[in-house]
């Protein structure tokens, strides 16, 4: 795609600063842009890297001129206006309209006008896939799967059967949709069950047997969500696995059986949220968070980088830590765990001072004692 920069700038509901004519063919980071290419500095660390002549995206209170640059776009929000250029110049997957004669496509499925499906694509019984989405190399898609327009199913996805994808959902590559969910049990009252009943006391230890327990439920995937790469959403066992609208989900995260996951959420990479519980709306979950199963998230919480939430978690709250506390009582018991050499010298010091206060009381009152019987 090429524009103007005074194209953009409109497009960015931006400001325009200098030759509105220059075309913009791409971006690139201050100091590596080539002809033809906007380069990002809203930092002034990284204005200090802009080459004299080009153009920029700057922060509406940088000065261009100052810069020797020809043209600039102004912005107020600087990473709100970087998703508006990527957005612009993504070109996505390379897809020729229509089906590759590769594809396997089984006669019952609907294919939606404009779709696009590449190579080696598997589509069972009975699927519908909506307008102008595209279906990229290596997808399998199961029967009776429904997947809404504009999707993006990028190479190597993997959606099971009776999966409902809502419209522009994205799938990156490797991610699975439907698989069924991680549930067994044993013939009698396994280990698990009942060190969860005593908190961890064991009566016997004896052999045990896993059952599968079959997921016949299905995956819901709202509007506008997003999963990663190798990312994995697991099937519920009579119910469905939902997904709210517009929520992201980053690459190797695992959603387990019969979760609930509000709209707006942010599920960061290696997140794992275990069977049956449930996430409010635009909770937030940084790297490697844990979630127990059956508990309840509520609205709003953030839950900063491997914080582990084993219960439930009141709406608007910031967590941090294992177990999970509040982020303030978590920064100050870290603190504190800093200041414990501190302590610990401090202690000892007070110890022999203690030990020599002793010793000097008790000389003191040995020497009273025979000061007493000298004049007996």
């Amino acid at each position: 795609m090429t524009l103007t920069i005074a194209e953009l700038a409109r497009a960015l509901d931006a400001r325009l600063w200098g030759d509105g004519t220059l075309v913009v063919r791409g971006a690139a980071e201050a100091g590596e842009a080539e002809e033809g290419q906007i380069s990002l500095a809203t930092n002034p660390k990284f204005a200090e890297r802009l080459k004299p002549g080009g153009m920029a995206m700057l922060a509406e209170d940088m000065d261009p001129e100052a810069l020797g640059l020809k043209a600039a776009i102004l912005v107020g929000r600087p990473r709100l206006a970087m998703a508006g250029l990527t957005r612009t110049f993504d070109r996505g997957p390379e897809l020729a309209p229509g089906i590759h004669p590769s594809a396997i496509i089984d006669p019952s499925a609907e294919i939606g006008e404009g779709a696009a499906i590449g190579p080696y694509v598997v589509i069972g019984a009975r699927v519908s896939i909506g307008p102008n989405a595209r279906i990229s190399s290596h997808v399998s898609i199961g029967r009776d799967t429904v997947i809404g327009r504009d999707a993006t199913l990028h190479p190597g996805a993997r959606v099971a059967h009776e999966v409902i994808i809502g419209d522009r959902v994205i799938l990156h590559p490797g991610s699975s949709v439907g698989a069924d969910g991680f549930s067994f049990v044993t013939p009698e009252k396994s280990g698990v069950e009942e060190i969860r009943h005593t908190l961890g006391e064991r009566h016997e230890i004896r052999e045990q047997h896993w059952t599968r327990i079959h997921s016949l439920g299905w995956v819901e995937l709202g509007d506008d969500v997003e999963l990663g790469a190798n990312a994995t959403i697991d099937r519920g066992t009579i119910r469905a696995t939902r997904i709210g609208r517009g929520t992201k989900i980053d690459n190797l995260v695992q959603v387990g059986h019969n979760c609930i996951v509000g709209e707006d959420c942010m599920l960061c990479g290696q997140v794992g949220v275990a069977g049956s519980a449930r996430i409010g709306n635009r909770v937030v979950l940084g790297g490697q968070v844990g979630v127990s199963d059956n508990i309840f998230v509520g609205d709003d919480v953030i839950a900063g980088g491997s914080t582990k939430i084993f219960t439930n978690a009141p709406a608007g709250r910031v967590l941090l830590g294992s177990p999970a506390v509040k982020m303030e009582t978590q920064v100050e018991a870290q603190k504190n765990i800093r200041r414990l050499p501190r302590l610990y010298a401090q202690v000892a010091e007070l110890r022999e001072t203690v030990k020599k206060l002793m010793e000097k009381r008790s000389d003191d009152g040995t020497a009273q004692e025979s000061r007493t019987e000298d004049k007996g």
